[in-house]
């Protein structure tokens, strides 16, 4: 990834194999990982949240158990995210539809709010109000 500029697409990089994926920055297919741990058989499954490839992210979603919602932090993204016709509403609304009962959230891109408190509060706030309307407990 670094090679050929794209550093910050690295952990993206273990997933993301197809030559388009890696030239856009963007997930385009589903990809899965498997393991096991003394407890559990994991499969995570990597879903793309880009709007021109939603059916593949339902081809990914209706097979997981729990799902792990990642949110961006930036000022604009997030609105855009949560927003009436938002990413962000539209994966977690596909999520619960497809029976996905546990959700998980993740706050990306902190580091654009200058790791502000108040933002993540409000992320935060937003955010679990909303899940909560969709039908998940957020605790």
């Amino acid at each position: 990834a670094a090679e050929l500029g794209k550093g910050s697409f690295k952990y993206a990089w273990v997933l993301d194999k197809l030559k388009a994926e890696r030239e856009r920055g963007i997930t385009i297919d589903i990809a899965l990982w498997k393991f096991e741990t003394p407890k559990y058989s994991v499969t995570v499954i990597d879903a793309p949240g880009h709007r021109d490839f939603i059916k593949n992210m339902i081809t990914g979603t209706s097979q997981a158990d729990c799902a792990i919602l990642i949110i961006a932090a930036g000022t604009g993204e997030f609105e855009a995210g949560i927003s009436k016709d938002g990413q962000t509403r539209e994966h977690a609304l596909l999520a619960y539809t497809l029976g996905v009962k546990h959700l998980i959230v993740a706050i990306n891109k902190m580091d654009t709010a200058n790791w502000s408190q108040t933002r993540y509060e409000e992320i935060i706030k937003e955010t679990s109000n909303f899940i909560k309307k969709v039908g998940y407990n957020p605790k």
